[in-house]
């Protein structure tokens, strides 16, 4: 049952022209760097990759020209971000044609739904493709928790194999494997809740700040795989107040914007989002310059 995918999954970002329109080559030039600083897979078009402000083709071009970059070094795997459960099945069907690995499922957007429309949605998606899929649980942003109550009626669905968990509470992590085992493989889907998601025994961490700071979040994984916590908290201490970011309404933009401190990406943005300006944009900078200035000895084994 199991999804074979462990380790750093960075969300990654959409790179924009200055007008707005997709930049293709930015976009691999992106993924392209994160690969080849050892991340495990990729997910493309998450939150961080702004699915919802890209039209459908824009979302399968930006899918082909991933699939093409990686070249089946790492996991490719998909955000699938709809409004309503058709458009959500016509991507999964487009996406494995694709060639994608996988896809990570949302609850379709702005409607909030009842447990049985969120367990149906799912299953509609699930039966479009033979794809290892990835429930996205986020109740923060999306007001609707995928529950215990929802996976048990999800449990028998082959092909969703993971769940990204983003709540707050690092309780959930022990909660899901209390009741379901190893049915279902967790990651760590909130940046500063990562470390203590793989303590509790989460197969991986998809990533927001990942974008900037790839290598320490490689080692951060890493450490914490081999059991040298000591390593992992000082690695994470430093870079929690980076993580916290993650938790944020202006996620997108900040992570853009370390980026582009950090000389991996621009921060253009598609409205409604703008780039950060004022206090935020000065606060935000002064954060990750001082990451980038007091960036952690990594050892051997973790480089």
């Amino acid at each position: 049952m199991t999804t074979g995918w462990t380790g750093v999954f960075p969300a990654v970002t959409t790179q924009f022209n200055e007008d707005f329109s997709v930049d293709l080559n930015a976009t691999q030039g992106v993924q392209d760097a994160l690969v080849n600083d050892g991340v495990n897979g990729l997910i493309v078009m998450g939150t961080c990759g702004e699915n919802n402000s890209l039209d459908p083709e824009e979302k399968r071009t930006i899918l082909k020209a991933a699939v093409e970059v990686v070249n089946g070094r790492v996991p490719v795997v998909t955000g699938v971000s709809e409004f309503d459960t058709r458009r959500a099945v016509a991507y999964a069907k487009d996406a494995e044609k694709l060639g994608a690995d996988g896809l990570m499922v949302l609850p379709a957007m702005v409607y909030v739904p009842k447990p049985e429309e969120l367990v149906a949605h799912f299953k509609a998606v699930a039966e479009a493709t033979s794809l290892p899929i990835m429930l996205y649980n986020n109740p923060p942003a999306y007001r609707v928790n995928i529950g215990v109550d929802v996976l048990r009626q999800l449990e028998d669905v082959p092909n969703i194999k993971a769940v990204k968990e983003s709540a707050p509470d690092p309780r959930r992590f022990t909660d899901l494997i209390n009741v379901f085992g190893d049915r279902f493989d967790i990651f760590a889907g909130l940046d500063d809740v990562a470390l203590e998601g793989l303590l509790l025994g989460a197969k991986g961490w998809v990533s927001g700040l990942t974008s900037a700071f790839p290598r320490e979040s490689v080692a951060l994984v890493a450490a914490a795989e081999r059991g040298d916590w000591e390593e992992a908290r000082s690695i994470y201490r430093w870079f929690m107040p980076l993580l916290h970011l993650d938790a944020e309404h202006d996620l997108v933009q900040s992570i853009k914007l370390a980026e582009q401190i950090m000389g991996r990406g621009s921060e253009r943005v598609r409205m409604p989002r703008m780039p950060l300006s004022g206090a935020r944009r000065a606060e935000v900078t002064a954060m990750v310059e001082k990451a980038a200035a007091t960036r952690p000895t990594l050892s051997r084994k973790a480089a």
